[in-house]
């Protein structure tokens, strides 16, 4: 008995070219939108914890001040660059949207001037470019206590240093950290760097004084001796 053969009928299917090019053109048209999008120029800087600097400054030390392309700015380089500013202790970068770059620096405090420069935090002198007056002068010469006279003083309270006037470097045969300190209020405090944060206590010591004015003794017995 003869086989039969059996017919296998091959369905053809249509290509969709309407699909492929609704595809393509979608594709293209998202591609470009990204590429748009990363070629966009910086438009907004905001800058935040600044208080010596200007928002001018850090952009400009950010190499931002001509608003590149978005694309062309990498965060690891702003930095960088950032902490190549003497007065700049840190900076955090980060962004929003596509085209904001959002700026938070902290900066180095300033501790005194010091033969007409300003000592920072870090230690360092720099010129007081920004004619910072609100520190108080060293009034002779600190060189053989420097590195000493900046960490301890740097622990000083920022209300409290601003009602330093003046400081003189007083060591005697006992200290060699001793310091005299002109205050605002025509008060006098001795103090050694060994009891330096002592010295954040001056607001409650000078309340009761009356209004007195005196010599307040913080290196040794912690008295106060009343003037006139």
């Amino acid at each position: 008995m003869t086989a039969k053969k059996v017919r296998i009928k091959v369905k053809k299917r249509k290509i969709n070219y309407i699909r492929i090019i609704i595809t393509l053109l979608i594709i293209t048209v998202l591609v470009l939108i990204v590429v748009h999008l990363l070629h966009l120029p910086v438009k907004n800087i905001y800058i935040t914890g600044n208080h010596i600097l200007s928002d001018k400054d850090i952009i400009s030390a950010s190499s931002l001040d001509n608003y590149p392309p978005y694309i062309n700015t990498y965060f690891s380089n702003i930095k960088e660059k950032l902490l190549k500013n003497a007065y700049i202790e840190n900076a955090e970068i980060r962004r929003k949207m596509v085209n904001k770059i959002y700026i938070n620096v902290s900066e180095y405090k300033p501790i005194a001037i010091y033969n007409d420069k300003l000592i920072l935090s870090s230690k360092q002198i720099v010129d007081n470019k920004y004619n910072i007056d609100y520190v108080p002068y060293i009034t002779n010469k600190i060189d053989d206590i420097y590195d000493d006279f900046v960490t301890n003083f740097a622990k000083i309270d920022n209300d409290i240093l601003l009602k330093i006037s003046h400081i003189e470097y007083a060591p005697n045969e006992v200290d060699k950290g001793r310091f005299i300190l002109y205050m605002v209020d025509a008060n006098y405090v001795h103090i050694t760097l060994t009891k330096i944060e002592k010295l954040n206590k001056y607001n409650s010591i000078v309340s009761e004084l009356d209004g007195k004015k005196g010599i307040i003794y913080l290196d040794s017995g912690d008295y106060v001796e009343i003037k006139g």
